[in-house]
Formats: C-alpha cells, sequence, structure tokens
C-alpha cells in the first residue's frame, strides 16, 4: 500500500497545484461573460488562445517529456537540465523573432489584433521558457514550491484581469489619472495583456533555474531528446487539434463568433472533468516511470487505472446531474445557453481522454512513443474529418461529437494494441460496468425530462451508483477502512 499512498500525496499536491489555479481561472468564464462587450469578443477570447496551444505545442516540441525521460536515466543530471533549457531558449528566439517581424501578416492571416498578436507571442516565449523549470520542480519532487508558483500565476492573472475589466473602467470616470491610462473598447486586448503579465511573473520566479547555463549543452544529448521528443510533439499537435482546433475550424467555416463564444463559456462546466484528469495525470507520470521496474508494476498499473474509472465515473454523474446549477454559477448570462447541449459530450470526452493517459503507459515504458503518436494521429484524424463533416449541419454541437468520438477511439486502440506489447491485467468486466452504468445514468439525468427536473430522482441514481461501487469493491474498502481505524 505504501506504493499507492506515495501516489496519492503526489497526485493530491500536484492535484492542489492544478486544481486551485483551474478553479481561481473557473472565476475567469464568468468574468469573460460579464464584463466583455458580447458573445463576438468571447469567441474572439477564445480563438486566439486555441492559437496559443498550438503554438505552445511547437515552441516547446516534446522537450518537457524528454527531459523527465533522461533527467533520471543520465549520470549527469544537470547537463541533461542545461541541455533541454539551452534548446528552448535558443529555438524560441529562432522561431518568435521572424513571428514579431511578420506580426502584420500573421495577423491578417489569423483575423487576430495586431496588438493581441504581440501579447500572444509574448505569452508564448515566456510559457515556453518556464516549460522545463517546472517539469524540473516535478522530478525533484518539489510540489510545493510548484503549487506555490502555479497558483501565484493565476491569482496574478485573475486580479489584472479584475483591474482592467471591472475596477479601471468604473475609476476611469472619476478620476483623470486612471482616465488617461483607460483605453475604451480595449477589453480583449486587457485579457491578454493580463495574462503576459503573470508569465512574465512567473518566469521571473522560476529564474533561479536558468543559473545551470553555465554548463554548455550535450549536442550529441541533445540529438537523442529531439528523437525521443520528436513523436511527443507529434502526439502533442494530434492533441491540439483534438482538444482546440475545433474553434479554429468553426471560425473558418463561419460560424458565427457569438457562438463560438457561447460554444466556449459550456465547454468550461467540463472542466470538473479537466480538474481531476489533469491532477492525476500530473501525479502518475513521473510514478509511471519510477515504478516501471518493480516486480508488481503491470498489477499496480491495472489497480489504478481502475480506481481512476471509479473516481472518473462518479466525477462525470455528479457534473451531468447537477449542471442545470453549475451553468447559473460559471455562465451567468442565459443567453450563453444555447450551447449547454454539449456539456456532458465534453465532460464524457475527457474522462475518455483520462481513461486513455492511463492506457499508454505501455508504449512510454518501452521507449515506444512513436505508437502514442500514431495513435493521436488517428485521433486527430476523427476530429477532422467528423468537425469538417458535421459543423456544416450541426455547428458546434457537432464539433462536440467529433471531441468525444476521437477521445473514444484513442481510448480503445490503445487498449488493444498494448495488451499485445506490455500485457496488463487490467480488470476489463469492472471497468466496463463502471463505465455502462455512468453512460446510462447520464443520459437518463440530462436527456430525460423527467429525471432533469427531479432533484431527487437525480440523487437517487448518484446512490444507487455509490452502491454499485461499493458491493463491487467491498473487500476494498473494508481493508482501507480498516487500516485507517487501526491508525486512528
Amino acid at each position: 500500500m505504501g506504493v499507492y499512498k506515495s501516489l496519492f500525496k503526489q497526485t493530491l499536491i500536484y492535484g492542489m497545484a492544478s486544481v486551485l489555479p483551474r478553479m481561481i481561472s473557473f472565476i475567469l468564464t464568468p468574468t469573460y461573460v460579464e464584463f466583455l462587450p458580447d458573445k463576438s469578443a468571447m469567441g474572439d477570447v477564445t480563438i486566439l488562445f486555441s492559437y496559443l496551444v498550438f503554438w505552445n505545442v511547437l515552441t516547446t516540441y516534446g522537450m518537457e517529456t524528454a527531459f523527465f525521460r533522461f533527467y533520471t536515466r543520465e549520470s549527469d543530471p544537470k547537463r541533461v537540465q542545461a541541455t533541454a533549457l539551452w534548446s528552448l531558449l535558443i529555438s524560441t528566439l529562432l522561431l518568435l523573432t521572424p513571428a514579431w517581424l511578420f506580426r502584420e501578416q500573421l495577423s491578417a492571416a489569423t483575423g487576430i489584433d495586431p496588438t493581441n498578436m504581440v501579447f500572444a507571442l509574448g505569452i508564448l516565449a515566456f510559457d515556453t521558457w518556464a516549460a522545463i523549470p517546472f517539469a524540473l520542480l516535478r522530478v525533484d519532487k518539489k510540489p510545493m514550491t510548484y503549487a506555490v508558483i502555479k497558483i501565484g500565476n493565476v491569482l496574478l492573472m485573475l486580479m489584472l484581469t479584475l483591474w482592467f475589466l471591472m475596477w479601471l473602467p468604473q475609476q476611469a470616470q472619476t478620476s483623470s489619472f486612471f482616465a488617461a491610462i483607460y483605453v475604451p473598447h480595449f477589453e480583449i486586448g486587457y485579457v491578454f495583456l493580463a495574462n503576459l503579465a503573470a508569465s512574465v511573473a512567473t518566469f521571473l520566479a522560476i529564474l533561479p533555474t536558468y543559473k545551470v547555463l553555465r554548463l554548455r549543452p550535450d549536442w550529441t544529448l541533445w540529438k537523442k531528446m529531439m528523437r525521443y521528443g520528436f513523436p511527443i510533439l507529434i502526439a502533442g499537435l494530434a492533441f491540439a487539434v483534438n482538444e482546440h482546433f475545433d474553434k479554429i475550424l468553426l471560425d473558418w467555416m463561419q460560424v458565427p463568433k457569438a457562438d463560438i463564444g457561447a460554444y466556449s463559456a459550456c465547454y468550461k462546466i467540463g472542466l470538473f472533468m479537466v480538474l481531476f484528469r489533469t491532477a492525476y495525470t500530473l501525479g502518475i507520470e513521473p510514478f509511471f516511470f519510477s515504478h516501471a521496474g518493480h516486480a508488481n508494476a503491470p498489477e499496480t498499473y491495472a489497480t489504478i487505472t481502475k480506481y481512476f474509472v471509479i473516481f472518473g465515473s462518479f466525477i462525470c454523474l455528479t457534473v451531468v446531474a447537477t449542471i442545470d446549477l453549475i451553468k447559473e454559477i460559471v455562465v451567468p448570462q442565459a443567453s450563453y445557453w444555447t450551447a449547454i447541449d454539449v456539456v456532458p459530450l465534453i465532460v464524457f470526452a475527457n474522462f475518455f481522454l483520462g481513461i486513455y493517459t492511463n492506457l499508454s503507459v505501455w508504449y512510454k515504458l518501452i521507449d515506444k512513443t512513436h505508437i502514442g503518436a500514431y495513435i493521436s494521429l488517428i485521433g486527430a484524424s476523427v476530429t477532422l474529418a467528423l468537425n469538417l463533416l458535421l459543423i456544416p449541419t450541426m455547428s458546434f454541437y457537432g464539433s462536440a461529437i467529433a471531441t468525444i468520438a476521437a477521445y473514444g477511439s484513442m481510448m480503445v486502440i490503445s487498449y488493444y494494441l498494448g495488451r499485445k506489447s506490455y500485457p496488463i491485467p487490467y480488470d476489463f468486466k469492472r471497468i466496463f460496468t463502471y463505465l455502462l452504468v455512468t453512460t446510462v445514468f447520464s443520459a437518463l439525468v440530462f436527456y430525460w425530462p423527467l429525471f432533469r427536473a427531479s432533484w431527487l430522482l437525480k440523487m437517487m441514481l448518484l446512490f444507487i451508483f455509490a452502491g454499485v461501487i461499493y458491493y463491487a469493491e467491498k473487500e476494498t474498502i473494508q481493508k482501507l477502512t480498516s487500516r485507517f481505524r487501526k491508525r486512528s
């Protein structure tokens, strides 16, 4: 049980580092809904953030994951750190300097305001340069430092966003000083200015990591890291397609930006599953690598995956059952609720992605990351094909269908390929049962008006599902309860 305790501790702390910032940033969605001029402005913000995700994958090109792998294997980890930092520092300057010089042309090609483009390039640079320092904190098991910096970043961004969008306009009406510095009709620009300031502050906080740059990079090692990281780059681009390209495609296919804004706002309600998935991934990735040499590793991975499905299933059902309550908090303007029907699909899509992350351990441990790239490319192909097919007739709802189909296909493919290359004794029957019950109950509470209108019926299904879990996992639960009682 010591292994699971270690995993739980890492997941809890990294979960705080991930969940708390995301919960804080959760406030940003209703802030944008309230203070951006309209849904079209929300659409503009969404589209630029989607581009930023793609560009960030390109500027980091899998180096973070390569750093994880080589830092724990090489005899001189400081040399690995220096090589990774030098690589990202030089490549970012080489990529973004031309982008800045030709920002007008880039703005024209993407439809993004030139000023916002400058802000975006700055955010991209500083976030890229912070990638390895954050990875170092994780691999050196310094979760509290990681958490403080991550939470500080989002707190600063939140405070600046509120200051720019809410407080500054009010003060400009009564103060000549604030009136002089306030720029009317610049709400979208203020959103990205706040993000840029937070990114700069975060980079300054982790700047001591760069002291290692006094060491020269090891170019032989760099080539190995690039070979290892390249499939991660492909997988990252595929992930960006699955997660964010729908917003860009909606814009390219001339869906009104107001609809894109509504879709993006309601999409955020799926954040609860993203929080769980992200926290679990942050804790589990270093754990998988460090535990790979243990004799019972396959059995451990199987147990971890089963409990991910158990907790994830319960979160899925809870979120879907309470959507009508959550939307009042996260998306307070009813005009945005035209996209509320996408939420169950997005919640389950993120759940499937989390399961895929657990299943994908096998190709990482046998150093065949290119397989992950192939699987991700299949998922991206599903995303692109279904978006192009469904957007003309179903608009953003077609995009939501494409997302769940992509992650579902990746999950299934990884499971079947892993059975041959790195057999892990998953409890398939129970996992499938939990998924099936969650899907059926979620469909009942959201799509059947009788259940959707009754909190009593929703709670009844939640208790029934909890009972199913208890009955199936009774032996394990009783062991854990017994150990807890002995310690207390």
